[in-house]
């Protein structure tokens, strides 16, 4: 059972911090100077693939990757296999390579192809009677992993391995959400079907509001999280999902003075 308290407390937050102005700094930002939804797809692939580490080091490294692009879109369609592998062949992020990087591009590229558009990949594996994405999920990351032999590396991770794919459903989230914070562009697929993107943090406070008692941060706890969420919002699970993720970020935003955790976690119990 969800609360009352718990209710008031993520609306309140929601009010607070989910605003354009408190994206940054967040690889979500570069969506917003593509107009372009074809272009803005590109560029949610790549930084959300990106996603991990400092996140300081996560902008640079987009930023990187982008200005060798130019216009995401038109790119890809102009780039071979080897010219791709020839503009990456110097990038790394962390324990990324530049071939890693064309491998991701590539695939994207084959199914842009294949398909029309990435979002008509992506929907391609949805059915109508899909409760989530997961299915679609695998079966995108299977097409874009296909084409160079799986050499994405550590980019993709696919729900068919259990892994909570929190930098893919990062990537559906600013996609297929549409509001101050998300600039959306696949809002076909339905906000409803998301999976909240679940990383260590995020798993620790679930866990704190007694929204989860699962210790591991996997698919099956990111799916009990978004159950939870569901109760409270069926039509957009994961709304709550970027001021959450302010908390013990930003300095004016501490989890345990804001949501009083003692009362609203007592209370979720309920």
């Amino acid at each position: 059972m969800i609360s009352a308290a718990l209710k008031r407390s993520l609306n309140d937050l929601h009010a607070q911090y989910n605003r354009r102005g408190m994206i940054h700094p967040d690889p979500l930002e570069f969506l917003w100077d593509y107009p372009d939804p074809r272009d803005r797809e590109v560029v949610a692939l790549v930084a959300s693939s990106l996603a991990y580490g400092r996140v300081a080091q996560i902008l640079k490294s987009v930023h990187s990757v982008l200005d060798r692009m130019g216009a995401p879109a038109r790119f890809l369609k102009r780039s071979s296999e080897s010219t791709l592998l020839r503009t990456f062949g110097g990038f790394r992020h962390r324990f990324t390579t530049g071939e890693e990087m064309a491998a991701l591009l590539y695939g994207a590229k084959r199914a842009s192809e294949r398909h029309g558009s990435l979002l008509a990949c992506f929907e391609a594996g949805l059915g109508d009677s899909d409760e989530t994405v997961l299915g679609a999920l695998s079966a995108f990351v299977a097409q874009i992993s296909e084409p160079s032999g799986d050499a994405c590396g550590s980019l993709l991770a696919s729900p068919a391995d259990g892994s909570a794919c929190k930098r893919l459903n990062l990537f559906l989230r600013w996609l297929v959400r549409r509001d101050a914070v998300d600039p959306g562009g696949w809002e076909s697929v339905g906000a409803a079907r998301l999976i909240i993107p679940l990383d260590v943090h995020i798993h620790r406070i679930c866990r704190t509001l007694r929204l989860t008692r699962r210790n591991a941060a996997d698919m099956r706890t990111a799916v009990e999280i978004t159950k939870a969420f569901r109760l409270i919002c069926p039509e957009d699970p994961i709304r709550y999902d970027f001021s959450l993720s302010r908390l013990g970020i930003r300095k004016d935003a501490d989890p345990a003075e804001f949501f009083n955790c003692s009362r609203v976690a007592g209370a979720a119990r309920g």
